[in-house]
């Protein structure tokens, strides 16, 4: 076997579409019932009341998750479908000048003329759409719109990430309550951030880092509302 036959890659790009949405759905899961929590904890509820509002939270924050990830995701499909409508009456129109454009998209990447030329005729003559698709509109088959996926992806993780805080409303005292959500819920940030940079190949550190820092300022930010409104009321 050659080095060349033994050496195979392992690209990370084609998890983009679902590790977004996961990543977004468990960091908002976490993010959004934390907070829920702790500002109606600060506003001196009483710990049935605290945990209605976070399974309340659960079950709202699931829908809409799914429910924004699909429209938005079937936003991009639809125009993604458009462009590549758009460019098939193109290719049936004047195929000619669709070559032209193809050819010059090669030339500016690198190749000279003739050779750029060579290429745009045996990949049209393959798939003239795959071809202007990949290489005009940026469009693949890795990175296309899923919409479905998107919107059970992030259902699903996000129903596991508000279950998390929940569980520690179930656990913690309720004297305690406040700062064993905060910090639970900070360490389940970090902990995701962490999981979703080393899925994607990026910087942990970082990654947890960024999560845990805007995490810690919702929390706080809603702890300040629910104990004002707690004092007013």
């Amino acid at each position: 076997m050659t080095r060349l036959r033994a050496h195979r890659e392992s690209h990370l790009v084609s998890r983009i579409g679902w590790l977004r949405a996961a990543v977004l759905g468990a960091n908002d899961g976490i993010v959004s019932t934390a907070s829920l929590i702790i500002g109606v904890a600060a506003a001196s509820a009483a710990a049935p009341d605290i945990l209605i509002a976070g399974i309340a939270g659960l079950v709202a924050g699931a829908m809409s998750m799914a429910a924004g990830e699909y429209v938005s995701v079937s936003s991009q499909a639809d125009t993604e479908q458009a462009d590549l409508e758009r460019e098939r009456a193109e290719l049936s129109a004047e195929p000619q000048m669709e070559l032209r454009e193809l050819t010059n998209i090669y030339v500016e990447r690198g190749l000279n003329r003739d050779l750029a030329l060579q290429v745009a005729e045996q990949l049209m003559a393959k798939d003239a759409l795959g071809a202007h698709a990949r290489d005009e509109l940026g469009i693949s088959e890795v990175t296309a719109a899923r919409p479905i996926q998107a919107a059970l992806t992030s259902a699903a993780t996000f129903s596991v990430g508000a279950a998390l805080p929940i569980a520690m409303v179930i656990v913690a005292p309720p004297f305690a309550m406040i700062p064993i959500v905060s910090v639970a819920s900070l360490v389940f940030l970090a902990l995701l951030g962490l999981l979703g940079a080393r899925a994607g190949g990026a910087n942990v550190w970082k990654a947890a880092i960024r999560v845990t820092f805007w995490g810690a300022l919702a929390m706080a930010l809603t702890a300040g509302i629910g104990a004002a409104v707690g004092t007013v009321v």
